[in-house]
């Protein structure tokens, strides 16, 4: 009896078992090659726009063409200007765009009730759902104008104008992600600082957006990236002058924009150029996520 009961559930599965390994092998062999695809993207690219754009390095030297501030080719290639003009486009985003963007996410994860939520959610996906020439069309009609008229200038297409566009898309990407982490919180971190006597606005503040610090900073640094490497929209409203801008009232040049435009006639050291101008914005996303990664190593070791 014991025999027969050990035959039947000892020997039986022998066939099927060795079916599902062969099965499980296929789809860590799957897994793993799609892993890869992603990691062998990145270093072909980083390898062709470093290939391309080391020329220019030795040209016109590494210091010559990240400090210069005149733009002049085929004789003159500085793009200190032009990322001056990135920096503070990308960081007037920020500082515009981020607040709105995690007072919304808390709006619609703990104080809108459900069918407001239900309407102003899908919106919000809406938002990232519209092309960038859009948001173009959208600044140089209503924005550039509403600039002029505010600050009674000639030209709109300014420093400032980057700025507010900017500003409007990156908050899909932060609201999304920044409602996403504060909803996947336990709910014992709000209901313990309520049960201490916390109101609901303290606890918001004080306890969820801490615990929820890691997903948020992921989605400052994702709208962070769409705002450096965004072109259509600037090319549109900023004026694309290759000058260093004194004020964001005049008129300024991103580092994408200088590559979109000029790519299609550059020729020799000039397309160079235009490649080691994408190598300074690697360069850029590099540190970003390496900050990001610092945020959440030093947030996990506390």
């Amino acid at each position: 009896m014991e025999a027969a009961s050990h035959i039947a559930v000892g020997s039986a599965p022998l066939k099927p078992a060795k079916k599902m390994d062969w099965i499980e092998l296929l789809f860590h062999g799957l897994f793993f090659v799609s892993a890869m695809v992603g990691v062998v993207s990145v270093i072909t690219i980083g390898w062709f726009v470093f290939y391309e754009g080391l020329p220019a390095f030795k040209e016109a030297g590494v210091i010559n063409f990240v400090t210069g501030k005149e733009w002049l080719p085929p004789a003159l290639y500085g793009i200190f200007s032009m990322i001056i003009a990135s920096l503070i486009s990308t960081a007037g985003a920020v500082l515009i765009g981020v607040p709105v963007a995690i007072l919304t996410a808390v709006f619609l994860a703990e104080i809108a009730p459900k069918w407001l939520a239900d309407i102003v959610r899908p919106a919000v996906e809406l938002l990232a759902g519209i092309p960038s020439v859009v948001y173009g069309f959208f600044g140089l009609i209503v924005i550039v104008p509403a600039i002029e008229s505010i600050f009674n200038i000639p030209a709109g297409n300014t420093l400032l104008a980057g700025i507010i566009v900017l500003a409007i898309m990156i908050l899909p990407t932060v609201i999304t992600i920044s409602e996403t982490s504060i909803r996947a919180l336990t709910p014992s971190y709000k209901a313990g600082a309520l049960a201490l006597g916390a109101s609901h606005i303290y606890s918001i503040f004080n306890v969820l957006l801490p615990a929820a610090k890691s997903g948020i900073y992921t989605g400052v640094a994702l709208g962070v990236a769409r705002a450096i490497g965004e072109t259509m929209a600037i090319i549109m409203v900023m004026g694309n002058a290759p000058a260093m801008p004194n004020s964001l009232l005049e008129p300024a040049r991103s580092l994408t924009a200088n590559i979109a435009m000029e790519m299609s006639y550059a020729t020799g050291i000039h397309a160079n150029a235009l490649y080691a101008t994408g190598i300074v914005l690697l360069v850029f996303i590099v540190l970003l996520n390496s900050g990001l990664l610092y945020l959440n190593r030093k947030r996990g070791q506390a």
